[in-house]
């Protein structure tokens, strides 16, 4: 069973390659609110769904001072033809090994299609400016996360 991070731990730093040719590093946004969510598989409908969703939220989660950084087990390419694709414009990083993945508890054992499988569980996990986990949230719902994330760090719907 993957430990899940809860309030107050400290956030596991990673490097990870990310769709724009680049690598992201966690602590490279220090002194920033960082949502990191952790989603199966770009290019599917809920990852779309939600990908999107953060996107359509992007310029208010900023005016709020939270960057957002997503994480999947994907190649890099194929997170470069999603991002592009959706006119993502935060950072999709690539996870294959799945260790990010696992130290955030965010890889394990879920129910699909009434059938238990391994793989991504759909988390958020909101650092803040000190590396310090101030809010995660497990088996989060594609549609409406993005929605009621806002309501919980207190953002204003728009």
């Amino acid at each position: 069973m993957t430990t899940r991070l809860t309030v107050g731990d400290t956030a596991p730093d990673f490097t990870l390659p990310a769709a724009d040719g680049g690598t992201l590093t966690l602590s490279d946004l220090r002194g920033k609110h960082v949502v990191v969510y952790f989603y199966p598989a770009a290019g599917t409908p809920g990852c779309t769904t939600e990908a999107c969703d953060f996107r359509d939220n992007l310029a208010s989660l900023q005016g709020a001072g939270y960057a957002v950084v997503g994480v999947s087990p994907d190649p890099v390419d194929t997170l470069a033809t999603f991002a592009e694709a959706e006119h993502l414009t935060f950072p999709l990083v690539s996870d294959e090994n799945r260790s990010v993945l696992e130290s955030y508890g965010a890889w394990g054992e879920k129910s699909l299609y009434g059938k238990t499988v391994t793989g991504v569980i759909r988390s958020t996990v909101v650092v803040g400016p000190e590396g310090t986990v101030e809010l995660a949230q497990y088996n989060v719902k594609a549609t409406g996360h993005v929605a009621k994330l806002r309501r919980d760090l207190g953002i204003d719907p728009r």
